[in-house]
């Protein structure tokens, strides 16, 4: 049931994590994860993994000219057609284009906030989307699939633990393969025996995350794994393992 209170008048970026670059290259936008239907407000602070996530993409991609900030949804919930949080994801990118200029903006999502970044994936300022563990709807022969389209031209990454009970995995890949289909630059990695927390692998996570915003917002090179599975056809590149140890040795 939809729980209805007063929702935050309008959604905002969270301030930048650390300082602002003097120039900056690059917009990296965090969306917090939420609730399939909710008109409750955001807690205070988004999760932890999510504030994580953006200590490290600001702290490695900082010096490049990299700014990142963690979307504040006007509620907690994706709420069926309203799409609240998908909505609220493109004002994101257009508040970005406002005060950055035209710069490229990547969308990295959790959960439900995977599902807002690769829903919004199609606005003109987006060039990358990563997913983490994505929220996606059971799919339904009486309704329409999840939308792919948007991701046309876009480079695109999935990660998700194999054994994750609460978002299923097999959802995002079967999203990934019809994609890929139109779209070669999608790689979906597949963390074995971690579930949605993706805990037992944070660090691995969190450099494979990293290595790939960096690399899809700067035009640097990728580490060997996420060149590979770009490049792979499916469905090798769309359930490529995450090695254990990754992001030690990430520069060749």
């Amino acid at each position: 049931m939809t729980q209805h209170t007063t929702p935050v008048r309008d959604p905002r970026l969270g301030r930048i994590i650390a300082a602002t670059p003097a120039a900056v290259a690059g917009v990296v936008l965090l969306l917090p994860s939420g609730l399939p239907d909710s008109d409750r407000r955001p807690p205070p602070l988004p999760d932890r993994r999510t504030r994580a996530l953006a200590r490290r993409l600001a702290a490695e991609g900082g010096t490049h000219g990299i700014a990142a900030h963690v979307v504040r949804y006007r509620c907690r919930g994706w709420n069926g057609d309203r799409a609240d949080l998908a909505k609220d994801a493109a004002w994101a990118a257009d508040e970005a284009v406002r005060r950055y200029g035209d710069v490229p903006v990547c969308l990295a999502g959790r959960g439900m906030g995977g599902r807002a970044a690769l829903r919004t994936a199609g606005h003109h300022a987006v060039t990358s989307v990563l997913a983490v563990a994505p929220w996606l709807p059971e799919e339904s022969t009486d309704a329409e699939p999840e939308p792919v389209r948007q991701l046309a031209g876009r480079q695109v990454m999935i990660v998700h633990g194999t054994n994750d009970e609460r978002c299923d995995p097999e959802l995002s890949f079967r999203l990934a393969e019809r994609a890929k289909k139109s779209n070669r630059d999608i790689c979906r990695f597949e963390v074995h025996s971690d579930g949605h927390a993706l805990a037992q692998h944070r660090t691995e996570v969190l450099s494979l995350a990293t290595d790939f915003v960096l690399g899809a917002l700067l035009g640097t090179d990728f580490a060997r794994p996420v060149t590979d599975a770009f490049a792979a056809p499916p469905p090798l590149g769309l359930r490529m393992p995450l090695a254990s140890g990754f992001g030690r040795s990430l520069r060749h």
